[in-house]
């Protein structure tokens, strides 16, 4: 199995690291391909640059480790090669005001999941998933001991829901499903409460990330 990252910054980099150290394949690519093939040099022999059309091919899974706005710009032009490919995305709906402190790019109510999964063709498999840490939390808790830290994830979807499980896993987390496309807001920042950041910053582990679902049941 061959995971494709579109996107090779604090995101991407991050997770195609740490797929590679669980033994995955991937193929970079990024709006930089000179940095694509650094981060494929850094790797080794499971990982190589290519370009987005390419990687997007050659992969079973995709992830969009780009901007939201981004996203907007470049799913369209690439929407026929996502047919029936598992697309993960990890955007946040942030951007930054004149003080430089982050806010919301997007209404309250509205999820960065729910713009970009209306961006892919029918026949995708959409799952919103590793963006539910910081980038540098994401960086360094892989393979956490004694306790594994928890990945949150959303998907109405089978396919995408077993693939997500399967790649958190290798990544050295341990996933939790936080329900639907209706339920990506809740592993967003900002405003998430089961992001990161909604949970004071804390790096969960499973039975605590479990506890945070049923407390919001009751």
């Amino acid at each position: 199995m061959t995971t494709a990252i579109v996107g090779v910054g604090n995101i991407g980099g991050a997770v195609a690291r740490h797929l590679v150290a669980g033994g995955e394949h991937v193929v970079l690519a990024g709006r930089s391909a000179s940095r694509a093939q650094d981060l494929a040099d850094e790797l080794g022999p499971l990982a190589h640059a290519a370009t987005v059309s390419e990687a997007i091919t050659e992969a079973d899974s995709v992830v969009l480790a780009i901007w939201l706005d981004a996203m907007r710009e470049l799913v369209p032009q690439v929407a026929p090669l996502l047919n029936g490919k598992v697309v993960i995305d990890p955007s946040n709906p942030i951007a930054f005001d004149e003080k430089g402190q982050i806010v919301r790019s997007l209404p309250v109510g509205q999820s960065a999941g729910s713009v970009a999964a209306a961006l892919l063709p029918a026949g995708a498999h959409y799952a919103k998933a590793f963006g539910t840490l910081a980038a540098d939390a994401l960086a360094t808790n892989a393979n956490r001991t004694p306790r594994r830290a928890a990945l949150f994830y959303a998907t109405d979807d089978e396919t995408a829901a077993a693939a997500v499980e399967r790649l958190i896993h290798a990544a050295g987390y341990e996933p939790v499903k936080a329900g639907g496309l209706a339920d990506a807001g809740r592993i967003e920042a900002p405003g998430g409460d089961l992001h990161q950041f909604g949970l004071d910053g804390e790096v969960v582990d499973l039975d605590q990330a479990r506890a945070a679902l049923d407390a919001d049941r009751r």
